[in-house]
């Protein structure tokens, strides 16, 4: 049975590691913000072994003037569940969990090869790609609520 649950931030760090940070020490996973009272960690569990996780920031991406914003962070599933929905589950629980706390606008920096994951679930991008050192290329991406 698959569940999505609210977590703590470091029970993400299971799965950011192995599909976000391959190679990289467990402390890369902790991201600026991660204990903060604003934000809120989710995972997607099945017979109780977490498989997927993302994570929702109270930030406004830059010069943009939408009020209640919210980054999408660390969104990850672990390699052999890809492909099966359970991204595109996890994402809808965010959004659902944006609308509950009155935002309006959802933002992340997608990595090139996720983008046409995002745009089948409406999410648009905004502006040129850009590198992230040690990471690859990201796009801005946004959906309005």
């Amino acid at each position: 049975m698959i569940l999505i649950r609210q977590i703590e931030a470091e029970d993400t760090f299971s799965v950011r590691q192995p599909v976000l940070r391959p190679g990289k020490s467990i402390e890369s996973c902790h991201f600026e913000g991660d204990n903060l009272g604003t934000t809120a960690h989710f995972g997607l569990s099945e017979n109780e072994e977490l498989l997927a996780v993302v994570s929702l920031y109270k930030t406004n991406y830059p010069n943009c003037k939408i009020e209640n914003q919210f980054q999408m962070r660390g969104m990850a599933v672990l390699e052999k569940h890809q492909r099966m929905g359970l991204g595109e589950q996890l994402v809808k629980k965010a959004e659902h969990y944006v609308r509950e706390k009155n935002g309006k606008l959802i933002w992340f920096n997608a990595r090139e090869k996720a983008v046409p994951f995002y745009e089948k679930l409406g999410y648009k991008i905004n502006g040129n790609p850009f590198e992230i050192n040690d990471i690859g290329t990201h796009f801005v991406m946004y959906k309005r609520l």
